[in-house]
């Protein structure tokens, strides 16, 4: 049996961003691999080439999002996403998020990104203690739907780099932000989703949304930030006639 191994292995060229301000590009060549991620091509650019190269990654399984980067200009989850889909001419371009502050190389700053959560009216105030019966919430209401159809967002942050509002508007809460009030807005047991609808509608909450749809055709678990925004600006209306 012949284990030579042969030495005209195709190579992929990788350019990555590095620096912590505006970055330069450094150019990389490694082995082009069988069903090989680009998280994979990071890794191996850092432990074979350039160990001070700066990154997040967690599960490499597509479950935490915390290897979330811009790669050929589009935001993804790097370990979901492998190399035959998305190289040019055998060239990947590999750089941080958007619309959050770089830290180092391909890492951002997501304390606005979280900060803005939180002004969403995100933080679930519950009714009942801890001796009370767990709440008889039909999974076949209309409330409990909608918030199901939105539940699974991770905060990975895919949504708020590829959303164009964000980049004009600073005080825009995102649309993570936004779909999280949504699933809180519509869940039963929340104390008050009155306040949830007034903080997601003020300012530069959901009505800021152009309603472009780039979060949703971006989002690694297919949920639609642009169908909840929808929803909250449509309940905003109905409680405003309720009222008059």
């Amino acid at each position: 049996m012949d284990n030579t191994k042969p030495t005209n292995q195709r190579q992929l060229q990788v350019r990555i961003s590095r620096g912590s301000e505006d970055g330069t590009f450094s150019t990389y060549s490694v082995p082009w691999r069988e069903n090989q991620t680009v998280l994979d091509v990071v890794t191996e650019v850092q432990r074979t080439q350039e160990p001070s190269l700066s990154y997040r990654f967690a599960c490499r399984v597509g479950v935490c999002g915390s290897c979330a980067m811009t790669v050929n200009g589009k935001p993804r989850w790097t370990c979901r996403t492998h190399v035959s889909r998305v190289e040019e001419d055998g060239v990947i371009v590999i750089e941080p998020l958007r619309n959050m502050p770089r830290i180092k190389d391909l890492v951002v700053d997501m304390r606005e990104f979280f900060e803005k959560w939180k002004r969403a009216g995100n933080t679930f105030v519950g009714t009942a203690t801890r001796n009370d019966p767990p709440a008889m919430i039909s999974p076949q209401s209309k409330k409990r739907k909608l918030a199901d159809a939105a539940i699974e967002c991770i905060n990975c942050g895919v949504c708020y780099a590829a959303c164009d509002v964000v980049s004009w508007d600073k005080e825009y809460l995102g649309p993570a932000a936004l779909n999280r009030a949504w699933t809180l807005f519509n869940d039963e047991r929340h104390a008050d989703p009155k306040d949830v609808l007034s903080k997601a509608t003020s300012g530069s909450g959901c009505n800021s949304c152009h309603s472009q749809g780039s979060c949703m055709q971006h989002c690694p678990v297919s949920l639609s930030p642009t169908g909840s925004i929808a929803g909250l600006k449509r309940s905003s209306i109905l409680s405003l006639l309720r009222r008059g």
